[in-house]
């Protein structure tokens, strides 16, 4: 299976911050880009398993996506 490099923040981390305070659940490190290494039989595949496991619904972006 191909696997594909995902940049990952969370929006809501990042608004956190901004506005001078920390978020609940999620590390201040996630307001900057991670570098998460998904596969599966192609890149549609691969993205579904990030977003089961960066869901929107909880900040989670995916700002960029290539094959490794």
């Amino acid at each position: 299976m191909p696997t594909f490099e995902f940049e990952i923040h969370n929006n809501d981390v990042l608004e956190a911050l901004r506005a001078g305070g920390s978020h609940k659940v999620f590390k201040d490190e996630w307001a900057d880009t991670h570098f998460i290494e998904f596969s599966g039989t192609d890149e549609t595949d691969a993205r579904r398993r990030a977003e089961r496991r960066y869901p929107a619904s909880q900040g989670f972006v995916i700002a960029g996506v290539k094959e490794v």
